[in-house]
C-alpha cells in the first residue's frame, strides 16, 4: 500500500543543491509524491545521530511510507545500498547501520540490495547517490512499484554496534548520552525499562559524571528555571535537561559522557 509519503533524513545541511535534487528527482518519478524533511542537519557523517533520528520518526508515519536515510562517509565505495521493510514501511539507506535501533526495535519483514540499475538517473556520480540512486528508488517506489524490482533479496545487513546500560553490582544503572538535542538536553540510552527501583523504596538518583543532578522527575517544570532536572523524556529514555537552560553546554557533556541512576 503506498501513501507516497517519502520522508529525507541527511546530513546534507541547507545551504546546498543537494536536498533539493533529491526532492526534484523524487517528483520526476512521482509527482504527486508528500516529501517531508525530518531533519538535513545530522552531524555530518554521523551515523549514530541519523540512526538515533531515523529511530524517533519510524512508529509515526503510516504503513506504505518510504524512508530515505543519507548519512553516507562511504558513498562510492563497495559498500551496499538496502532497502529494508518493516513494519509495513520501507527505509532506503547506505548498509552502514543507519536501521540498527529500527531493526532493534521492530521485525524485518524484507529486505534487498538495491541492484536495478535501470532505476537510477543515467549518470551516476561516485559521489551523490543520494540524487542518482537512492532519490529514483523512493520516488518509483512511492508510486507503487514493487520492493521486489528493486534487487536481489539480501541476507544481512550492518548493524551498529550501540553501548547498551549495564547494572551494576549495587543494582545501579550505567549508561551513557546517546544524543544532544536542539535544547542542550542529554538524551541517554536508559530506557524507563532499564530502571532497577530501589529496596529501601527511595527515589532514584541520577548522576551525571561525577556531578549528582537529584532525583528522577515527570516535568521539566518539576525544577525552577536554571535548575537541572533527569525525567523520562519523550523518546522514554533518561534525559537530563535545565530547565529554560542547556544542559550540555552548562554540565560540558557530550555523547558518550557516562550517566548513573541508582
Amino acid at each position: 500500500m503506498a501513501t507516497k509519503i517519502i520522508t529525507l533524513t541527511t546530513d546534507f545541511g541547507e545551504a546546498d543543491h543537494y536536498v533539493a535534487c533529491m526532492k526534484g528527482v523524487i517528483l520526476q518519478r512521482c509527482p504527486d509524491a508528500r516529501i517531508v524533511d525530518v531533519s538535513h542537519s545530522i552531524q555530518p557523517h554521523d551515523v549514530v545521530h541519523g540512526t538515533f533520528i531515523l529511530r524517533q520518526i519510524f512508529e509515526h508515519f503510516p504503513e506504505g511510507t518510504v524512508h530515505v536515510a543519507v548519512v553516507d562517509p562511504g558513498v562510492g565505495t563497495a559498500r551496499r545500498i538496502l532497502a529494508a521493510r518493516y513494519e509495513g514501511q520501507i527505509i532506503i539507506t547506505p548498509d552502514n547501520g543507519l536501521v540498527s535501533l529500527v531493526h532493534r526495535d521492530f521485525p524485518i519483514e524484507e529486505l534487498r540490495e538495491i541492484q536495478n540499475n535501470r532505476l537510477f538517473l543515467p549518470n551516476v556520480s561516485a559521489t551523490f547517490h543520494g540524487r542518482d540512486v537512492l532519490a529514483p528508488v523512493a520516488g518509483q517506489l512511492a508510486a507503487g512499484m514493487s520492493l521486489e524490482n528493486v534487487g536481489p533479496i539480501a541476507e544481512e545487513l550492518e548493524i551498529l554496534n550501540l553501548e547498551r546500560p549495564t547494572v551494576l553490582p549495587d543494582q545501579a544503572v550505567e549508561g551513557l548520552v546517546l544524543y544532544v538535542d536542539h535544547f542542550g538536553n542529554l538524551i541517554t540510552n536508559i530506557a524507563a525499562a532499564d530502571l532497577v527501583p530501589r529496596a529501601d523504596g527511595e527515589p532514584l538518583q541520577v548522576h551525571v559524571g561525577p556531578l549528582r543532578v537529584g532525583p528522577m522527575r515527570s516535568t521539566y517544570a518539576d525544577v525552577n528555571p536554571t535548575e537541572i532536572v533527569a525525567l523520562i523524556g519523550s523518546t522514554g529514555m533518561v534525559e537530563i535537561a535545565i530547565n529554560q537552560g542547556n544542559a550540555a553546554t552548562q554540565l560540558r557533556a557530550s555523547p558518550g559522557t557516562i550517566v548513573v541512576v541508582r
